[in-house]
């Protein structure tokens, strides 16, 4: 009997009915007792589900490390969550199966299928599990899920709908384009930088940035998500490699201009060498307005002060933390950009950075319900 139980109260319901049943078939206590705790988990089940349907909905704009962080703690709130995802990767298996395959890079768009997903944990082993022999080496085996999925559906967004159905996730995922597109900037010194790895190496010399090419059409379905959007969230992830590439999908940009919502960017907690070394958190937020055509309503910004020894680290490797000032936030409340300031600082066990996913989901629920109501387009 206490066998049956643990069983069932550790997620092991059907084994753990089979072992009642034959210790105890004639027994109606336990019949009782089993048919009552499981209706408790469903009715429970059901309510979660109800509250998170009836969530705001928002859109997530950006792409890697950063936007599936976002994507994971935003779960626990809604499930009302459509996470628009650049498509300039070229670096590892993604950049291999753009090469050998010609579809689109798919390593952003797993990350997040597995954020959204109800059990990331054990999907995100599944999902990312590497092939370390043969002709597969180095790659996903989620990123080959969607090439798989790109061949069946003769097309790379079709093909993500395919997964996004397939996957218990709440939300849904899009690639910002269907398109080929190539990240391409020109330096202050007249040189052009073609593709996602130049330009993260020499982010402080670029003058200006763009698609190629320069009529790229965002995915339909991206007007229609705006048009019901709560409120819009851009990262937090790389400047010019994460959230600046959604932001050169001009019609997709000039959708964002006018849409009746609050938008907020999510700031960064660190430069990264290279693509940022030198920028301020004021410039991060300036180039998003620019490539955007008006500042974000609000910036959420992380008040934590990175430890003496994590900062020593980092800025051997040429990353230092970003901060505000003062003088930075009434700036922006010029260009009527709120500020908030949250503890959003995440140190993993292995000494990596990251924004913690659930105070920054928390923290973005305070934001979305003080605009709220005020927001007036």
């Amino acid at each position: 009997m206490i066998l049956a139980v643990i069983l069932i109260f550790t997620g092991g319901c059907i084994a753990g009915g089979i072992a009642v049943a034959l210790l105890f078939r004639n027994s109606r206590r336990v019949r009782t007792f089993i048919a009552k705790h499981l209706n408790e988990k469903q009715a429970a089940a059901a309510a979660v589900q109800l509250r998170l349907a009836g969530g705001p909905h928002f859109v997530a704009v950006g792409g890697g490390t950063g936007l599936s962080s976002l994507l994971k703690g935003l779960k626990g709130y809604t499930r009302n969550i459509v996470a628009l995802v650049t498509v300039t990767d070229e670096g590892g298996s993604s950049g291999r199966l753009v090469r050998d395959w010609g579809m689109l890079p798919p390593g952003d768009i797993r990350n997040c299928l597995v954020a959204l997903s109800e059990n990331d944990d054990q999907l995100r082993a599944f999902m990312n599990f590497r092939f370390d022999q043969g002709d597969l080496k180095g790659h996903s085996l989620g990123n080959l899920i969607l090439l798989a999925a790109t061949e069946l559906s003769g097309d790379f967004k079709n093909a993500v709908e395919l997964v996004n159905g397939l996957l218990a996730i709440r939300g849904r995922v899009l690639p910002i384009t269907s398109e080929n597109v190539t990240l391409v900037a020109e330096t202050f010194d007249g040189e052009t930088l073609r593709g996602e790895l130049a330009v993260a190496e020499r982010g402080r010399d670029i003058r200006t940035i763009r698609l190629e090419p320069r009529g790229a059409r965002p995915v339909q379905e991206a007007f229609a998500v705006l048009g019901d959007a709560d409120m819009v969230i851009l990262g937090p992830g790389s400047l010019f490699t994460s959230v600046i590439p959604n932001l050169l999908v001009a019609a997709f940009a000039a959708a964002l201009k006018d849409v009746h919502c609050p938008i907020v960017y999510v700031c960064n907690l660190m430069t990264q060498p290279g693509e940022t070394s030198g920028m301020t958190q004021l410039d991060h937020i300036k180039w998003v307005a620019q490539a955007l055509g008006r500042f974000p309503d609000a910036v959420v910004v992380s008040e934590d002060m990175i430890p003496e020894l994590l900062r020593e680290r980092y800025s051997r490797q040429g990353a230092e933390p970003l901060m505000l000032s003062r003088a930075d936030e009434e700036f922006l409340a010029g260009k009527k950009c709120q500020v908030f300031r949250a503890p959003l600082l995440h140190v993993q066990d292995s000494g990596v950075i990251r924004h913690h996913s659930a105070r920054l989901a928390e923290s973005l629920m305070r934001v979305y319900r003080r605009l709220e109501s005020g927001h007036e387009k």
